[in-house]
């Protein structure tokens, strides 16, 4: 069995505020005698279920392109996040082995408007820095959640993000799981090979084990 996790993504669908929208276009129709319809989009590569490459916060991190696929093809564990937290903190994987499976998506159901036709949401479910210090000494591969970002939406320092990086911790974001039980799936979620990139959208699905 197949969970698609990714939003459905359409020309109203909200990113962070100041982003770039997603806008697309029909530049070839068939309709009008072309010989094929093709397409045009403009968007900010995190749209939607997006992976972040520690280019995206770290001078002189890796890009999108240049990270290895290992880390968003797997076993994964989805966990799930009682109340609408501000943060997920270490207390809340208490007794979970990080590094078996090596992935951890959570699921805190505090971003239900983030989806086409709905405003930004910025209240929403980020982890603590001392969580994502905690997945990077437990030799966590990714970890991913159903909000717009790992860290909350007025931090400027980006505490989560810096540690995930640093521990060589791969990110999803954006990811819908209000319909997956907790439990062990196979997590595929690969992003664009495009190069130069902070981040690149992912199609992510879970598979039943």
């Amino acid at each position: 069995m197949l969970y698609d996790i990714s939003p459905e993504v359409a020309p109203d669908f909200p990113v962070w505020p100041g982003d770039t929208p997603y806008a697309a276009r029909l530049t070839w129709r068939l309709a009008a005698g072309d010989s094929v319809n093709l397409s045009s989009l403009t968007t900010t590569p995190h749209l939607g279920s997006h992976a972040d490459a520690p280019f995206h916060t770290e001078e002189g991190g890796a890009t999108i392109g240049e990270l290895p696929l290992a880390p968003f093809l797997g076993p994964c564990r989805v966990v799930e996040v009682p109340g609408r937290q501000r943060l997920v903190e270490a207390a809340h994987v208490d007794g979970i082995d990080l590094a078996d499976p090596p992935r951890l998506l959570l699921k805190t159901g505090s971003a239900p408007s983030f989806a086409s036709g709905e405003t930004f949401p910025e209240e929403f479910t980020a982890i603590s820095p001392e969580l994502a210090e905690r997945l990077a000494e437990a030799g966590t591969l990714l970890v991913g959640l159903d909000t717009p970002s790992v860290d909350p939406f007025d931090s400027r320092t980006l505490d989560a993000h810096h540690a995930l990086a640093r521990g060589g911790v791969a990110i999803l974001e954006g990811l819908t799981l209000d319909k997956v039980p907790p439990g062990v799936y196979e997590l595929i979620a690969l992003p664009l090979r495009v190069r130069g990139l902070d981040a690149s959208p992912v199609r992510a699905v879970l598979r039943t084990l």
